[in-house]
């Protein structure tokens, strides 16, 4: 058929040096993924690895600079030679700019191999705007990895997560290939009711009838509904004061299509959002002054495929235990809000669902500040996790996230809690005031743990015990109340330490 989509595939971008060193496991890395795509899926999924290959540069060229379609994916096998390649640049760069155009931002899926002093120095990543983009990006990581056989349990579990990223991200494709005419049209109506809803009001002095009345104080451009062309989403407008599109944030999420943006204007909204649809909630002003409260419910319940919350603060009241913001599936990024919980936690991360969760105050939860569990998965950076009842962090049942540059302090107990098969990344937080440890890992948790600053803990900087493990390298373990470190008989053997300053 003509409008059938093109087939998916992608590109792995690499070094050759970095294969051949490996003896042939970045080929390997290359049969597995294609494979486990295709056990997700149900349908093919090649990934070409060879430039030199005569299907590449066909392939490459069709799919990159002749088309603009969503289907096509660059999988960058990050390493100091990556950053040294012109090729490898130039591809990159390519993709960029497709993601741009294609206002997307899955299809690039970096796989950190060997650690990069461009990627994890802020020095030098800020030299280097390549770097600054691949920070952005949610990737696999495999520097610990590459040492385990593809048989490792773990090696598998990753695998498998990339391939539900590359799978999830297709689905959003499809979607949005299918929804093109629908939500035309629907902006087509918005556009009326808008000027309907106008013409319909009281108009003040000077204005005409059948335009808006801007409010004093108001926002510009984009923040009444509208077509908003090519590079701006279609907005629809909430207002405490009965001055946008709706008074309530329910009422627009009910409203709006998937892709809409929803801005918020300043007040108290007493209600619970249930979003299961890929929008953006964005509060106008200061996030202190546009306040979310929700009693007996979660303030947030996110169930989309993608989505983002920015600016707001999210309130949790009464009894229960009701998450702040319970997050069940997909990629919501939730960026600059100010979260907390009387009852549960104030963000819980669950079952696959893979966030971004970036400078955000999570504070004073009746639970944990962050409670990741289920195979929960996420990357939590430059947010302050404080004040906690429980532990600022709890991560278990196979939770995997990562953690880099939060301010993790004065919680009641640990700073982060790791148990019952929990796993997790920590890299260059500080772990510091907290009413136990700064981090405790046990019941067969397993962190990776480098490069924090772990200080000024009541118990221990780091507690492994009751069969925990991990590997810790690069920290500063020195002035805890008792010591940097202790580990129970039956965990000495899985533990890894290198290089700490205890």
């Amino acid at each position: 058929m003509a409008d059938k989509q093109p087939t998916p595939l992608a590109f792995m971008s690499y070094v050759r040096f970095d294969d051949e060193h490996e003896n042939g496991r970045l080929t390997q890395f290359r049969t597995r993924l294609s494979g486990e795509v295709r056990m997700q899926t149900g349908d093919d999924f090649a990934i070409f690895q060879d430039r030199n290959d005569i299907q590449w540069g066909q392939n490459w060229k069709q799919r990159i600079e002749e088309s603009l379609d969503s289907v096509t994916f660059l999988i960058p096998i990050i390493t100091p030679n990556f950053f040294n390649s012109p090729a490898c640049r130039e591809e990159l760069e390519k993709f960029l700019e497709r993601e741009r155009v294609l206002k997307r931002n899955d299809l690039i899926l970096p796989v950190y191999y060997v650690g990069s002093k461009v990627l994890d120095e802020e020095s030098k990543r800020a030299q280097d705007k390549l770097a600054q983009e691949i920070a952005k990006h949610q990737y696999a990581d495999w520097r610990e990895l590459r040492f385990e056989p593809f048989t490792s349990p773990q090696v598998g579990k990753t695998l498998a997560q990339l391939a539900i990223q590359i799978r999830d991200a297709l689905e959003r494709a499809n979607t949005s290939a299918k929804t093109a005419a629908k939500r035309a049209e629907t902006r087509k109506r918005a556009s009326s009711r808008t000027q309907s809803k106008a013409g319909l009001a009281r108009s003040p002095v000077g204005e005409q009838v059948g335009q808006r009345p801007q409010p004093s104080g108001s926002l510009k451009g984009s923040e009444t509904a509208r077509p908003s062309g090519k590079t701006e989403p279609t907005t629809l407008v909430v207002d405490r004061m009965h001055r946008g599109d709706f008074a309530t944030i329910t009422e627009a999420i009910a409203a709006a299509e998937a892709g809409y943006r929803i801005l918020v204007r300043p007040g108290l909204y007493q209600e619970g959002l249930l979003i299961d649809k890929p929008l953006e909630i964005i509060g106008a002003g200061n996030a202190a002054d546009v306040v979310i409260q929700a009693t007996g419910q979660n303030a947030v319940l996110f169930k989309a495929t993608m989505g983002r919350i920015s600016n707001l603060s999210l309130r949790q009241s009464g009894r229960g235990t009701w998450q702040c913001v319970d997050i069940t599936q997909g990629r919501l990024e939730l960026e600059g809000c100010d979260l907390t919980s009387e009852s549960g936690s104030c963000l819980a991360i669950h079952d696959g669902a893979d966030p971004r969760i970036m400078r955000n105050r999570i504070h004073d939860g009746q639970s944990s500040g962050v409670y990741v569990y289920a195979s929960g998965l996420g990357t939590l950076e430059d947010n302050d996790i404080f004040g906690n009842a429980l532990s600022n962090v709890s991560i278990k049942s196979n939770g995997n996230p990562t953690l880099r540059r939060n301010r993790i302090h004065d919680s009641k107990q640990n700073g982060v809690m790791v148990y019952e098969n929990g796993q997790g990344t920590l890299e260059n937080n500080d772990i510091f005031g907290n009413g136990y440890s700064g981090i405790e890992i046990r019941e067969h948790g397993n962190s990776t743990v480098r490069n924090n600053r772990i200080k000024k803990n009541a118990f221990y900087g780091i507690t492994i015990r009751t069969t925990g493990g991990g590997t810790f390298e690069d920290n500063d373990v020195r002035d805890n109340r008792i010591s940097a470190f202790w580990t129970s008989e039956d965990s000495m053997e899985q533990v890894k330490r290198a290089r700490n300053q205890e």
